[in-house]
């Protein structure tokens, strides 16, 4: 098979130069602030687990860890290293979209407009800004998305075993591509494509996924199935429990308000018109996503990936509908439009203003951060939040490490509350001369409690006050004393007024206490 003929292209990639240059201006531009505030706390995390490849983690599957494995080995640890990749894959999406609207038929600016809208999304373009399962995972679904463009089009049937390897390696990223396989059956049994699932080529790509899939299944297995209990815990405990109109106003947020008329152009496409009966399923399967989600109680950006795919199919309705003369005008006065708006919430997409003048900026238009988890904000959203008071938090645990003999830094325990802590006692704390940290949230926990069994420990207090905390550490050791509180301006308010003990004389052991400390959430 030609590459051309694969892709869907009949034309040279020199009539790509508007998609192309636009995926090229967002990489250019995340790459830029990448470094303008700090490590995210799931970064932190994540190269925590790069320390410990496995094929699997409580709360993540195996491929976004391999990848930053791959990636510290090569690029290092620095934030431009670490998220380079994460750039790379949201500018792929870019040229991705249009590549779909090409293949729907769409002309060149219907191509650029599908591009545009992808890139002045601030949900999709703010997954590039750290490392985390998130850009991958929209690449994997636009290229699943992608493939289902070429099927629905004609394309040969062994093109299920290509959307086969994609889902695979998607589930290996992050399971929410799973919502996609089951839409993606809703899609084809309300429409004509129902005869696919007769296919033997259909079955054969499920096959490869599940064969692609099947070593983190055997991981769950053989562990017991952690992430059912996590994803147990976090809907019930964790996530913000949103209304069906708080989901829906959130799709128009999080996508930039004035895409809503193009994305849902898009859907009136695929579900109602005549030329677009071949790409029937795209219509359902946003339909059944949108219910699938609601009924999981999604975050809101969850639902993100299926965008571009809408966004293609919206750029070609409207150039159908609308007079040549009429569009002619209109679409560059939308494209502006789209990017003026894009720009006004670029701040909340990418950190391109200083902290203090990003509060400000926010103060300004009226806007205060919502929760999308049980977890108070502050003063900046928790994408922000999170990424400052780490140095600050591992400076005052090294503090009370130094104070310690050879002897008792030997054997000392440093045990922390929260997979972010643990993370940043592991990364900063090298510098430092820091052991690792123990910790007993989500996959810290799997790891074990090490050797050290407590004699002398540092311990970050819960969130309680300072009689609690005491009260707590004196029934585990002999002697407790307060040697730090963190107060970072910034940092999310649970981990501001954390405090931090030097105890000694452990009337147990952590190896003893390990199996009921476990906290998957």
């Amino acid at each position: 098979m030609r590459p051309h003929a694969l892709i869907g292209l009949k034309t040279p990639w020199r009539e790509m130069k508007v998609p192309l240059l636009l995926a090229a201006l967002q990489l250019l531009l995340q790459i830029v602030f990448h470094d303008r505030y700090g490590y995210f706390r799931d970064e932190l995390y994540y190269i925590a687990c790069s320390n410990h490849l496995d094929w699997g983690y409580v709360d993540h599957p195996p491929f976004s860890i391999a990848l930053l494995w791959i990636s510290r080995a090569i690029l290092g640890d620095s934030l431009q290293a670490i998220r380079f990749l994460p750039s790379v894959a949201g500018a792929a999406v870019v040229i991705l979209a249009a590549l779909m609207a090409r293949r729907l038929g769409g002309s060149r600016a219907a191509q650029g407009l599908a591009s545009l809208a992808v890139v002045v999304a601030p949900v999709l373009l703010g997954h590039g800004r750290y490392f985390s399962m998130n850009p991958f995972d929209v690449l994997f679904w636009a290229l699943a998305l992608y493939v289902l463009v070429l099927v629905f089009s004609g394309g040969s049937p062994r093109l299920w075993l290509l959307f086969g390897v994609v889902v695979g390696l998607g589930l290996l990223n992050k399971y929410s591509i799973g919502f996609l396989c089951l839409a993606l059956v809703a899609g084809l049994l309300l429409t004509p494509h129902r005869k696919t699932l007769l296919s033997g080529w259909f079955w054969l790509g499920a096959l490869v996924a599940g064969i692609l899939f099947l070593p983190h299944v055997l991981w769950q297995i053989s562990t017991g199935f952690p992430s059912l209990e996590f994803m147990r815990n976090a809907s019930t405990y964790k996530n913000v429990d949103l209304t069906v109109r708080e989901f829906l106003g959130g799709q128009v947020q999080f996508l930039n308000p004035a895409a809503a008329p193009l994305w849902l152009l898009g859907v009136y496409f695929f579900l109602a018109r005549p030329e677009a009966r071949p790409y029937r399923p795209f219509g359902w399967i946003y339909c059944a996503l949108v219910v699938l989600m609601i009924a999981t109680k999604a975050k809101v950006y969850y639902l993100s990936p299926v965008y571009p795919v809408l966004f293609a199919g919206g750029a070609v309705c409207a150039e159908r509908i609308v007079q040549a003369r009429v569009w002619s005008w209109l679409r560059p006065a939308y494209a502006v439009m789209l990017l003026v708006i894009g720009l006004i919430g670029l701040p909340f997409a990418l950190p391109v203003l200083p902290v203090d003048s990003f509060i400000a900026y926010q103060e300004r238009l009226g806007m205060k951060p919502e929760a999308e988890e049980t977890n108070r904000v502050g003063p900046l959203p928790q994408s922000y939040a999170d990424q400052f008071g780490w140095e600050e938090f591992v400076g005052l645990v090294a503090g009370a490490y130094a104070t310690l003999t050879p002897e008792e830094q030997a054997q000392c325990v440093i045990f922390v509350r929260n997979y972010g802590e643990a993370g940043a006692v592991d990364f900063f704390g090298k510098r430092k001369g820091l052991p690792d940290a123990l910790c007993a949230h989500n996959s810290y926990w799997m790891w074990g409690p090490g050797t050290r069994s407590g004699e002398v420990s540092i311990v970050v207090g819960a969130h309680r006050t300072l009689e609690e905390n005491l009260a707590d550490l004196q029934g585990a050791f002999a002697e407790v004393r307060l040697v730090g509180t963190t107060g970072s301006k910034y940092a999310m308010p649970f981990e501001v007024g954390r405090q931090i003990f030097l105890c000694r004389r452990m009337k147990m052991t952590f190896q003893a206490i390990w199996p009921g400390e476990r906290f998957y959430i």
